[in-house]
C-alpha cells in the first residue's frame, strides 16, 4: 500500500514538473515574439537594390549648405538631412530651404548629447524636443532620429520606438569632422561600396568640396542616391512626412 501511494505521489509529482515546464515554454515563446513584433534595434544599413543613402548630420554652422543643396539639385538628388534642434532654433530658414528642396528630415536630438548617459524621460525629451520645434518650423513630423555620435542605450532605443521613431545609425562614415581631406573623404564615401549603403556625412568644406564627385560616382555606377526612408523600405515621397495646413 505504502509503495502504491509512493508511486502515485512521485506520479504527480512529474506530470506537475511537466505541466509547468510546457507552460514555461509556451511563455518564453510568446515574450520572444513579443519582442520580435516590437523590435527596437538600430538600423545601420537599407535593403534597397542599387541604392545609397547620402545621410547629413547638421548640428553646426551653414556656410557650405546651400553648395551641396545645388550639388544635389543639378543632379536630382534626394536624401536625408539629420538636424538637431539646438541648430534649428538659430537657423529656422535653413532648415526651410533644405525641406522645400524636396530632401528628407530627420531627428538628431536638440543638445547633442550622449544618448547613453541620459534617463529614459531625458531621452523622451531630447527627441521630442527636436521633435516639437522643426514640426513648428516647418510642419513635418519625422520618423527617423540619429542619436548624436552614434551613442545609444536601450533606453534611447526605447525612448525613440515609443515616440513613433527608427534609430537610424551608419554602415559607413567619413568621418569628415576630424580628417579635414576632400580626397579621404571621397574615398571613405565610395570605395568597395555595395547596395544598401547609409554613408554618414557633415555639411563642412572638404565634404562639399568632394560631394559632386561622390554623386558622380553613384551615378555613374548605376545606384541611385535616396533618402534613407526609401533605402530601409518604407514608402517616401518629399511631401510624405506630415505637414501642417
Amino acid at each position: 500500500m505504502n509503495n502504491k501511494v509512493f508511486t502515485h505521489v512521485v506520479a504527480n509529482i512529474v506530470l506537475l514538473f511537466l505541466v509547468v515546464v510546457v507552460a514555461s515554454v509556451g511563455f518564453v515563446g510568446a515574450t520572444t515574439n513579443v519582442y520580435k513584433s516590437n523590435d527596437n534595434s538600430p538600423i545601420y544599413r537599407g535593403i534597397g537594390e542599387k541604392k545609397v543613402s547620402l545621410m547629413i548630420n547638421v548640428y553646426w554652422g551653414t556656410e557650405y549648405i546651400d553648395e551641396i543643396l545645388a550639388i544635389f539639385d543639378k543632379y536630382s538628388v534626394k536624401t536625408t538631412f539629420f538636424v538637431g534642434g539646438y541648430w534649428v532654433a538659430q537657423y529656422p530658414d535653413v532648415l526651410g530651404k533644405i525641406a522645400s528642396s524636396g530632401h528628407e528630415i530627420g531627428n538628431h536630438g536638440y543638445n547633442h548629447k550622449e544618448h547613453s548617459k541620459l534617463s529614459y524621460a531625458d531621452n523622451e525629451l531630447e527627441i521630442n524636443a527636436c521633435g516639437k520645434l522643426v514640426f513648428e518650423c516647418i510642419g513635418v513630423n519625422m520618423t527617423l532620429f540619429a542619436p548624436p555620435s552614434g551613442d545609444f542605450s536601450i533606453d534611447t532605443l526605447n525612448a525613440a520606438r515609443n515616440n513613433g521613431y527608427k534609430t537610424i545609425m551608419w554602415s559607413r562614415d567619413t568621418i569628415d569632422w576630424r580628417d579635414k581631406d576632400r580626397n579621404t573623404v571621397y574615398k571613405r564615401a565610395t570605395k568597395d561600396t555595395s547596395s544598401g549603403e547609409l554613408i554618414l556625412m557633415h555639411p563642412t568644406k572638404h565634404t562639399s568640396e568632394a560631394m559632386e564627385d561622390i554623386v558622380k560616382y553613384y551615378l555613374d555606377n548605376g545606384f541611385s542616391i535616396v533618402p534613407v526612408s526609401t533605402n530601409i523600405g518604407e514608402i517616401w515621397t518629399s511631401t510624405s512626412n506630415t505637414q501642417a495646413d
